[in-house]
């Protein structure tokens, strides 16, 4: 079927009242810069929605970009005719026609927005129903649970008439709710943590800790892949990719072989919270699931989010694993987040780690490294590697200008 446009609905932004019309331009910017390379599309705003005229373009590749769009809900393939009750009739029925399967119940809603037609709603409905079921009699009338609606919108300028609705990623548009600084290791979890994160509005950088040599070039390699594909998401990604070795080793000496991971971590949230004053982040968020690991049993995560007086935002905080693989799998990052590259996390875990670490225990270790430990921290802050992402490849930061993100 070559359809004529598509009708793009918004998700929860419609409920936002004073605010809403600023957060449904940001959406459809978000939608033109998604489909940039589709220049013959033109949009038209309308009432909680946008149509999207395709002038040639193929459905199926704009359909499949808008699905990934964060702020969407639904949208729908669209077909339109003149007025005339005949040329509605007929698009009807070639619409119905291009189904597959042949659907065996069916029914018409007729939405007349353009109230000066003659025909009102319920006469339509009856008048392009009988046309349908004339033409295949193999289909019956169901108005309760049909296999298809027929919708038609009679609006002024066209009559709109389609059946699909797809869904989108739902959410809120990118950035809409503010910036947030994303713990991305190599693992599974905090990609599907980053998506989440965007998905409800959070414009997001990303940050990686390595310990080179003890991590290889291979490991830093496959977080820029997963970057990459959350770049995807949001148009371009901020990555901080910061130096941890020394500091690493050093608390791996600390002579508390229980508390190392507690500590690592907590060294992780201060860096990160320098990072977010720089880049005006307001909120860290992480893959953290509850029990998962001895660092995100409920005491361990008291105890190392305190290291921070930015809030923590767990998306994954109450999954299941396999909830979580499964998302992994849906956006893209599953089968690179299990290449057998190790990051820094892996390094020096001790055989027993602390699942209940003492807080006034761990600040006296903290105490013990003296101005050191803060030494090493601003060390690693400016030591710190930063590049922008996206799918055809790294840009550098400098003269990049984040009006041009989503």
């Amino acid at each position: 079927m070559n359809y004529d446009l598509i009708i793009v609905r918004f998700g929860e932004i419609t409920i936002k009242g004073r605010n809403r019309n600023r957060f449904e331009s940001m959406l459809v910017d978000q939608i033109k810069i998604a489909l940039k390379t589709k220049p013959a599309l033109e949009y038209v705003r309308g009432y909680a929605r946008v149509y999207i005229h395709l002038h040639g373009e193929s459905y199926e590749q704009v359909a499949a970009r808008l699905k990934d769009i964060f702020g969407i809900a639904t949208f729908s393939p669209v077909v339109s005719s003149e007025h005339d009750l005949e040329a509605i009739r007929a698009c009807s029925l070639d619409l119905f026609r291009t189904l597959t399967p042949a659907p065996k119940t069916f029914k018409v809603s007729v939405k007349r927005g353009w109230k000066q037609y003659p025909h009102d709603s319920v006469e339509m409905n009856h008048l392009i129903g009988a046309h349908v079921l004339r033409n295949t009699p193999e289909l019956k009338v169901d108005v309760r649970q049909p296999e298809v609606e027929l919708k038609v919108d009679i609006q002024f300028e066209r009559t709109y008439i389609y059946c699909e609705v797809e869904r989108g990623a739902g959410g809120f548009p990118l950035g809409m709710n503010g910036k947030g600084m994303l713990l991305l290791s190599g693992g599974i979890d905090s990609p599907v943590a980053g998506w989440m994160a965007m998905r409800k509005g959070l414009k997001i950088e990303a940050v990686h800790f390595h310990s080179y040599p003890f991590t290889s070039e291979q490991a830093k390699e496959k977080v820029i892949t997963l970057a990459k594909r959350l770049a995807y998401y949001s148009g371009k990604i901020k990555l901080h990719l910061v130096p941890f070795t020394e500091l690493q080793t050093k608390l791996a000496q600390s002579g508390h072989e229980s508390l190392i991971i507690t500590l690592m971590r907590r060294s992780m949230l201060k860096i990160t919270e320098r990072l977010a004053e720089e880049s005006g982040a307001l909120a860290i968020v992480t893959g953290d699931s509850l029990g998962q690991v001895a660092s995100q049993t409920l005491g361990s995560m008291n105890v190392i989010g305190r290291s921070s007086s930015l809030p923590l935002l767990r998306p994954l905080v109450m999954m299941d694993k396999q909830d979580i693989i499964t998302y992994a799998e849906r956006i893209g990052t599953f089968n690179t987040s299990i290449l057998p590259f190790e990051d820094c996390c892996t390094l020096f875990v001790p055989k027993s780690p602390a699942t209940n670490p003492n807080l006034k225990m761990v600040e006296r270790v903290e105490a013990h490294f003296g101005e050191e430990l803060d030494r090493l921290i601003e060390e690693a802050v400016q030591g710190t590697e930063v590049v922008v992402l996206r799918d055809d490849g790294e840009v550098e930061v400098a003269g990049q200008k984040e009006d041009d993100w989503f």
